[in-house]
């Protein structure tokens, strides 16, 4: 421990590279990078969001929900104040609880942050600068003043850690104070804000009676009642209500590989239709920019201006005009036959897809009929919301593992091919995941890790002298070395491994969409809070980082040391980190930069009228991508709001959530689809890991103090760690229930659940709920046995006609 402590009590020039002049720099410099590319992109956003409103406004053009929000105006600043006017009723009633929710947790931490950053401001930034450590003398004569925000960065432990050094004007105390207040702020802002969702949650659910309000998820049926006339009588002997339908779910394997290879064969038909009548789909719109559209080829043809239909975003094959004819063959395709496929030959592709279609549709219409075996697992639909309530809240049969009711998911969200798999399948498959996951948890020590060495020029002396040499002569390098690199990578870590995690989770054997969607959210938060925070925070001022790490293998004791030595090192990478999130990649999201930059390279891929209605397919927003950041950032922010940067943080903190807010808000209302519905189950999982912040951070702060000698007052910190523990517990047992539950008395007592709300919320009329508008005419039913076998969609050959066809899509299906 003493080699840490030396290392943050070496003394060194503030405005030499590292100290806190040139710390002060790096912030600049990294605010202007951020700055420049968060205008930039925001100004390309405006420009062109009423060129592109296929892209930017999707969702306000295909969803019914998404029609009564208002149109925004398409001046460049014009859509700002409208969005802005948009009320809690209007996102409700377009978008849902899941996405209300999400625009809750942005708002509580704003509210959280605002009021942490003016007592940072007023309070604890003044005492620090009063009191803050070094020969006062020097300090006085030193040209940064209180103004001058590069004293934030000064070393935490700088002759302090000298035994027997006093306090004799007791400033320490501030931190004692003020881990108390944020913490009593954080609970009351999270039982209010959960208070506030649950009286909402229950009043917008009460008032709904969809399918999937109604339906219960039974797994474990026993061998005996596995039918469909049996599960109904056994569940109506309970005396809990009335059965409307049972769907007991069988063996369909079968009939969905077959479904599967039927839709690869139609694109495989598709593509050879297209290739043979040698239509291109060719677009000049208003809605796209000419960079990106195809270019005709020869002959061109005439071509047209059609205002709904850019290359970028359109509809496919409007009319004649939007194709060009090409002289092709009738293309050929080799299959293989005879002893173990040695032989092959070129046979006509069109003739031969069609003959394996054909047959593959009988095979088809067959196996429907067929009588699949029964599984554990069934859908049973009551006649009320009461009785489906009643049944997932109670215990339905004294043996294990049997009878055992849950929520089902919607009919859309279920994922079908995992309701027949066993029960013990579907664990293994949850455990290999998880394992595999575990390692992939070490494995990404090594790399976050040695990123660390980057944020010092100690370090880069270590292992490339040369390369320091450099940097120390050259303050920009340096600055970008020490300061951008480190945060872009990190920045591009969050942004990919999620997709990663995301996959992974599919392969769990869950029921549905929304609790992969939920498990991608608890992984994706583990993987930022561990490897981003704790192990990059353990090692971000190390001098030997494998040393380090070895040491903390063998004693892991010493982990809450150097989290806390750590801490005021590492202040002025987490602020440049929360800049560059904040204000340079957010407009970006609101750009879709990812959609718009990958759109030319599938233009070039794609063939068929199937490939371009995908490529204007709107965006998916996805939860577990953006909602563990924001927790992630929030944490931060709680942690260092007592150390000297914590104004800086909690202002930077507070412009995150508050443009993520705005950014999120368009997405959610006007640009993306939300796919799944969870009815806000969320929220949480959010507030048990601000939990798990609070935690960390008293941990912390009584580090700090028992670093500064100050052991009374770090004794009186680690109370909260217990009771922060209880609070957890408590919350779990007295709200969460209500977050997954509808009470009763919101179904039979409606009244009674509006007398706390706002006032616009208790107007929201039933009809704009957006589930009972997705749900309409749904029922629990594998599409593989009752979804009409889709046609080959291909262009329209142009014989003797220019209008579209009955599809409306200028396609023909055959």
């Amino acid at each position: 421990m003493d080699d840490y402590r030396k290392h943050n009590s070496s003394g060194s020039d503030p405005c030499q590279p590292g100290g806190p002049c040139s710390r002060q720099n790096d912030i600049y410099t990294q605010l202007v990078i951020s700055v420049a590319l968060g205008l930039s992109a925001f100004l390309s956003f405006c420009f062109l969001r009423p060129r592109w409103r296929e892209l930017y406004a999707a969702r306000k053009r295909q969803k019914t929900s998404a029609s009564s929000l208002p149109q925004l105006p398409d001046t460049l600043f014009g859509w700002i104040p409208v969005l802005y006017r948009i009320t809690d009723k209007e996102v409700l009633s377009s978008a849902g609880l899941d996405a209300f929710v999400f625009l809750s947790f942005f708002r509580m931490a704003s509210k959280f942050l605002g009021i942490a950053f003016i007592f940072a401001l007023v309070v604890i930034t003044p005492v620090h600068f009063h009191y803050r450590e070094g020969d006062p003398t020097q300090v006085a004569a030193n040209v940064y003043t209180y103004t001058d925000p590069s004293w934030l960065f000064e070393p935490q432990f700088a002759n302090v850690l000298k035994p027997g050094k006093d306090d004799p004007d007791g400033y320490l105390w501030v931190y004692v104070a003020f881990v108390y207040a944020f913490t009593g702020l954080a609970v009351y802002l999270l039982i209010s804000e959960t208070k506030k969702i649950i009286r909402i949650r229950q009043h917008y659910l009460g008032h709904q009676s969809t399918v999937t309000d109604r339906t219960i998820r039974l797994s474990g049926i026993p061998e005996n009642l596995r039918s469909e006339e049996k599960i109904k009588e056994h569940i109506e002997a309970l005396e809990i209500g009335k059965v409307e339908s049972v769907t007991l779910c069988r063996n369909w394997k079968e009939i969905d590989d077959l479904m599967d290879k039927r839709a690869i064969l139609v694109r495989k038909l598709e593509e050879a239709w297209t290739v043979h009548l040698g239509y291109r789909h060719v677009e000049r719109s208003l809605e796209s920019l000419s960079a990106i559209q195809p270019p005709p080829p020869e002959p061109t043809p005439a071509q047209e201006t059609d205002e709904e239909s850019g290359a970028l975003l359109a509809h496919s094959y409007r009319d004649r005009s939007h194709a060009a004819p090409y002289a092709k063959e009738r293309p050929r395709t080799r299959i293989r036959y005879g002893f173990l496929k040695l032989k092959s030959k070129k046979v006509d592709a069109i003739d031969f897809f069609e003959e394996q279609l054909k047959k593959l549709d009988e095979r088809i219409e067959m196996t429907r009929r067929k009588e699949f075996e029964p599984t554990a697992l069934a859908f049973v639909t009551m006649d009320s919301v009461a009785a489906c309530q009643m049944a997932v809240q109670a215990i339905l049969d004294p043996s294990p593992t049997r009878l055992m009711a849950h929520l089902a998911p919607a009919p859309s969200d279920v994922v079908w091919p995992n309701t027949y798999l066993p029960r013990s399948t579907r664990m293994l498959m949850s455990w290999v995941v998880t394992l595999f996951i575990i390692v992939l948890t070490i494995f990404w020590v090594v790399p976050v890790g040695a990123l660390a060495p980057l944020l010092n020029l100690r370090s880069i002396k270590k292992i490339w002298p040369q390369l320091a040499d450099s940097l120390s002569r050259n303050e920009l390098g340096r600055t970008l070395v020490n300061t951008v690199l480190p945060t872009a990578i990190l920045s591009l870590l969050n942004v990919s491994v999620p997709y990663l995690y995301d996959w992974l989770s599919n392969f769990q054997g869950m029921i549905s969409q929304g609790e992969v969607e939920l498990s991608v959210i608890s992984k994706n938060f583990f993987f930022t809070f561990f490897n981003l925070f704790i192990v990059f925070t353990i090692t971000g001022t190390a001098a030997n980082y494998y040393s380090l790490l070895r040491d903390t293998l063998k004693d892991t004791t010493k982990i809450a040391y150097l989290l806390a030595t750590s801490l005021s090192g590492l202040a002025q990478f987490y602020v440049n980190l929360i800049i560059l999130q904040g204000v340079g990649l957010f407009p970006l999201r609101l750009l879709e930069f990812g959609s718009v930059a990958l759109y030319p390279f599938g233009l070039i891929g794609a063939k068929t009228p199937r490939d371009y209605a995908e490529l204007v397919r709107p965006p998916v927003f996805q939860y577990g991508f953006y909602l563990p950041q924001a927790i992630f950032i929030l944490i931060l922010c709680i942690v260092y709001s007592v150390l000297p940067s914590g104004s800086l943080v909690l202002l930077f903190g507070l412009i995150y959530f508050c443009i993520g807010h705005f950014v999120y808000k368009y997405q959610l209302l006007y640009a993306m689809d939300q796919n799944h519905h969870s009815t806000g189950r969320a929220w949480p999982m959010a507030c048990y890991r601000v939990m798990l912040g609070l935690g960390v951070f008293q941990v912390a702060m009584a580090g700090v103090l028992a670093l500064k000698s100050a052991f009374t007052r770090a004794g009186l910190i680690v109370p909260l760690i217990p009771a922060t523990a209880w609070f957890s517990y408590y919350y779990g047992r007295t709200f969460e229930p209500l977050t997954r539950y509808i009470a009763l008395g919101s179904i039979h007592s409606k009244a009674a659940i509006l007398d706390d709300l706002d006032e616009e919320l208790r107007q929201i009329p039933r009809r704009y709920t957006i589930d009972e508008s997705r749900e309409t005419g749904l029922c629990y039913v594998n599409p593989s046995l009752t979804i009409p076998l889709e046609e080959v969609r291909i262009s329209r050959s142009g014989r003797g006609t220019t209008n579209s066809g009955a599809n409306g899509t200028g396609e023909e299906n055959v």
